[in-house]
């Protein structure tokens, strides 16, 4: 499943929000920085799914804001 993801860096508290059938957004604390970010978004796109990280690919959007990731073998969704 392809999911569009809506990041926000620097976050005061991180947290996972459905938008849209396959829009989320995604609030992380850490920096948009060596790519510290997107690994926090996968983390947590990971916990939410309940899939393991390598189960989810960053296909799109690797320094902006807006990101494409593919969720591969998710389970039902909360």
């Amino acid at each position: 499943m392809l999911i569009k993801v809506k990041a926000k860096p620097r976050s005061k508290e991180e947290y996972v929000k459905k938008l849209g059938e396959d829009l989320y957004e995604v609030a992380v604390k850490e920096a948009p920085e060596k790519g510290r970010a997107n690994t926090r978004i996968v983390e947590l796109l990971s916990m939410y799914f309940g899939v393991k990280k390598d189960r989810i690919k960053l296909v799109a959007g690797e320094t902006s804001k807006s990101k494409l990731f593919q969720v591969l073998g998710e389970k039902d969704q909360p």
